[in-house]
């Protein structure tokens, strides 16, 4: 018997919806439309806390990232949803799914981390509110959020390469 992946050309047929094909129609103007306003509004956010200097604290910069994830993760996954519910050739390849779950365990676990890092900064400015300005500099905003996209990166990187050693 041999070891190592055996799937290198496997293709994978997503049939989710294909039990309700007069749903199929429907599906896909309501998914569009919760991706459009996800987009929306989270470029929106982005835009806002970017143009208006009052909200350049902390706490906005964390959220913009935490928007720019969540636009990001919609983007990994809805395209290839809304396509299902469009063609009738309803597979991905296996580079395809495997690069899909890459992207999108990546931007989950950024998330998380961001999520520590914003519970940090508010456990900052509620415990030691004085010193809040001091101790949350520009310089440790930046490194704890380049510290979230390498672990995030680098869990789903290990993550990614245990799933390539399954056989399919």
């Amino acid at each position: 018997m041999t070891e190592g992946n055996e799937s290198a050309g496997a293709t994978f047929v997503l049939l989710g919806f294909s039990e309700f094909p007069h749903l199929q129609a429907p599906l896909f103007l309501v998914f569009l439309a919760i991706y459009t306003i996800t987009v929306v509004g989270n470029l929106g956010m982005i835009v806002v806390i970017r143009l208006n200097p009052k909200l350049q604290t902390p706490m906005y910069f964390f959220l913009g990232h935490l928007s720019f994830l969540d636009f990001c993760y919609s983007s990994v996954v809805t395209p290839k949803l809304l396509e299902i519910l469009v063609v009738k050739d309803r597979t991905i390849s296996f580079k395809g799914c495997m690069t899909q779950f890459f992207f999108a365990c990546t931007f989950v676990i950024v998330e998380m981390f961001i999520l520590a890092a914003m519970a940090y900064d508010r456990s900052v400015a509620v415990c030691n509110p004085l010193l809040y300005t001091a101790a949350m500099s520009p310089k440790l905003w930046a490194l704890l959020v380049a510290g979230t996209y390498r672990w995030g990166g680098l869990c789903s990187l290990t993550v990614t390469c245990s799933l390539l050693e399954l056989s399919y």
